[in-house]
């Protein structure tokens, strides 16, 4: 661009480009020598450009201030990383969707309070991570969008005197558009906070996420068995198996967090334009970066190695779970559902005082409660019937499931 604007010659140009690539393989082999003496990066480089090429060297800075130049750098970084952890993300999502497809069938108790509710599948469990998921790329995909303005040709905070083209330096670095305020190109780091906000809230459901499993995996629920490859042992009790992994994925999730927290907190009270107090910013994104990545790549390895137990989880779909589908088999029978609840509520009670589930009862015991209740009354007193009758839109029959995995397959 200095070349084509008429500050640099072209041999200049050709020397200063020869120079950055011998500097940049050098960097990459392990061969630059730092000095403490260079006050950055920035200076550490033109340094060695000027000992290559000579006097061109002296014109690299031309039109530039290290505050504009680290914004750059810092969105071609950000942007870069967005790309990978929307790929990680993607990723978990299409595993989850994978084993969805193979648990269509799988009946397990839905939770509420951390109570037994009502009976779903684990096909609809699992895909309500993919639904968080889903947001959580959209969120990466918007930070991804607001990323992608250059800032360079901003200077320190007012621009140049000098004929730069912005248009061009933004057109070859791939960005869409150049940022349209030189105050605002020095001092915004609203698209680091878009990117720890997303990043946040992702590491947020993986700690769900992991902190379900930890509850499935224990003796008390036994739903599921933890992959040796993926949990540790006590170095006391010989019987232990610990989900290390999913302890630390949720332990990380404060880090995240802080990171957010961090970066709104230097941003709060900065006038314009460049102070030094964004340099804090890259140690935010770099630990935000280093928890959520391999949070992502390691989860998505972990769920097709779980091992569930489809008969306990069955089991405890049973027993009273299906009180609200006989209190909406009264509802559909006229009666209404304030005193269909209460019914219901009496039933609940003297069948478990007599040691009994719902599933033991027969037709006669249901009609002492109420004379709506006809023979096709028991066959709501199954798991398997309450789900496949749930057939709302969103709900978790598995005909409507295949329906969605139907979608989320086009998608």
């Amino acid at each position: 661009m200095l070349a084509k604007v008429g500050l640099l010659k072209a041999g200049e140009m050709r020397s200063i480009v020869g120079g950055l690539e011998r500097i940049e393989n050098e960097i990459e082999r392990g061969q630059f020598k730092f000095d403490i003496a260079d006050e950055d990066i920035h200076l550490a480089i033109e340094r060695r450009l000027i000992a290559l090429i000579g006097e061109p060297g002296r014109k690299l800075h031309t039109g530039r201030s290290r505050n504009d130049q680290i914004a750059l750098d810092l969105r071609l970084y950000l942007r870069d990383e967005l790309a990978a952890v929307i790929a990680l993300v993607t990723e978990l999502r299409a595993t989850l969707i994978r084993l969805a497809r193979r648990h269509l069938a799988t009946i397990m108790p839905g939770y509420t309070h951390l109570q037994r509710a009502q009976p779903v599948t684990l096909a609809h469990h699992l895909l309500a991570y993919v639904e968080m998921l889903s947001r959580d790329r959209e969120r990466f995909e918007q930070a991804a969008a607001r990323t992608g303005f250059m800032p360079l040709g901003a200077g320190a905070l007012a621009g140049s005197t000098l004929p730069l083209d912005r248009r061009m330096v933004a057109r070859a670095l791939g960005f869409k558009a150049i940022v349209a305020n030189s105050m605002d190109a020095v001092s915004d780091r609203d698209f680091v906070v878009d990117f720890l906000s997303a990043a946040a809230l992702t590491q947020v459901h993986l700690s769900r996420m992991s902190e379900e499993i930890i509850l499935w995996t224990s003796a008390e629920f036994g739903f599921a068995a933890l992959p040796d490859e993926f949990s540790t042992g006590s170095s006391m009790m010989p019987q232990k198996k610990n989900p290390d992994l999913l302890e630390l994925i949720r332990g990380k999730t404060g880090r995240v967090i802080g990171d957010l927290v961090a970066m709104l907190t230097i941003l709060k009270g900065l006038p314009l334009a460049y102070n030094s107090d964004l340099q804090e910013d890259k140690e935010r994104v770099f630990d935000a970066l280093d928890a959520l990545k391999p949070a992502l790549d390691l989860m998505a390895k972990f769920w097709p190695m779980l091992r569930f137990d489809a008969q306990r989880m069955r089991a405890a779909a049973g027993g009273f779970a299906l009180t609200t589908d006989l209190a909406e088999y009264l509802v559909v029978h006229g009666t209404a559902f304030r005193q269909a609840h209460e019914i219901i509520g009496a039933l609940v009670r003297e069948t478990a005082a007599a040691g009994k589930s719902l599933e033991d009862l027969s037709i006669a015991d249901l009609r002492r409660h109420s004379t709506a209740f006809a023979p096709d009354a028991i066959a709501i007193l199954r798991a398997e019937n309450s789900v496949a009758r749930r057939t709302l839109e969103g709900g978790p029959a598995p005909s409507t499931v295949k329906r969605r995995l139907k979608e989320l397959g086009r998608r």
